[in-house]
């Protein structure tokens, strides 16, 4: 099944996270954390509107779907069913996916062609890396329906927040009404991360 494409978070909101580090969303609870899923490479930094897929591994043809359905700096959230150790993205997807514009892709199981992953640099987070993979039958799958990623119940729409730590979905209502918290504990940290600096520089 394929639904259309969902955004519930403004531009205006989306632009307020750019500055929220992953860590300082954990400060507030663990509500939306992705246990389990890790960033493929370091240094990145991901925040988007979600777009939902529900693969069938070894089936990984809704994937072409998916892809088109998505705007740039989008999202890609894929749930593989199946065998865990099936490959469902890898660079080809990623190139199509920088060619489209999207902001990263989380994936609930495995991803291959690493080498090539960390030198295009789309930010990719997963649970594992394999050799074996999908294939394009075009039996089975969905997009833009909610699935579940690291137990945690993942809407098309919601927005993806993503960085070196790792990765929260939160819905619009609950962005909203973290933002003033959020921001708020971004501040502070700035100034004590200088008094600190300043202290180190000066040899106290």
């Amino acid at each position: 099944m394929i639904a259309p494409r969902q955004s519930h978070a403004s531009a205006a909101l989306l632009e307020h996270y750019r500055g929220v580090a992953a860590s300082t969303l954990g400060h507030f609870g663990d509500e939306g954390y992705l246990r389990g899923i890790r960033p493929l490479f370091d240094g990145l930094r991901m925040l988007g509107n979600v777009v939902t897929a529900r693969v069938f591994a070894p089936d990984g043809s809704i994937l072409r779907d998916a892809l088109l359905l998505a705007e740039p700096g989008d999202v890609l959230v894929i749930e593989c069913l199946g065998d865990p150790d099936c490959a469902c993205w890898g660079e080809l997807r990623t190139l199509a996916g920088l060619i489209k514009g999207l902001a990263g892709v989380v994936v609930e199981g495995a991803v291959t062609d690493v080498a090539a992953l960390r030198e295009h640099r789309l930010p990719v987070f997963s649970r594992g890396v394999s050799a074996f993979t999908t294939r394009g039958i075009g039996q089975q799958g969905e997009v833009n329906r909610p699935i579940e990623v690291a137990g945690v119940r993942v809407k098309p729409g919601d927005i993806a927040l993503g960085d070196d730590d790792g990765v929260f979905i939160l819905d619009g209502p609950r962005a909203e009404a973290l933002l003033p918290q959020l921001l708020a504990k971004e501040a502070q940290d700035r100034e004590r991360r200088a008094g600190f600096l300043q202290r180190l520089a000066s040899g106290r």
